[in-house]
């Protein structure tokens, strides 16, 4: 068959307008499906990687925190020392 030629269908043409209609319809339908979900996945890697940055912050901020305080807690012992 050449691609220049169109093709002839054995079925009537009511059945096969039926049945691409159908097959359009469901591809569209398929891929309206997957738009939304790869979009609701996006949003949730954006909302995933914003939390991450957020608890790595805290975490930071709360180490420093403790080694600011060990360190005052280690001043006050060597104080304490000298002093006896």
């Amino acid at each position: 068959m050449n691609d220049s030629e169109p093709r002839e269908y054995k079925s009537p043409t009511r059945k096969l307008v039926k049945f691409f209609h159908k097959s359009r319809d469901q591809w569209k339908a398929k891929c309206i499906d997957t738009k939304a979900t790869v979009k609701r996945l996006k949003n949730r890697v954006r909302y995933l990687e914003a939390s991450k940055e957020e608890w790595k912050n805290r975490a930071l901020a709360l180490e420093k925190e403790l080694a600011g305080k060990q360190a005052q807690g280690q001043s006050e012992s060597q104080v304490k020392k000298t002093v006896s």
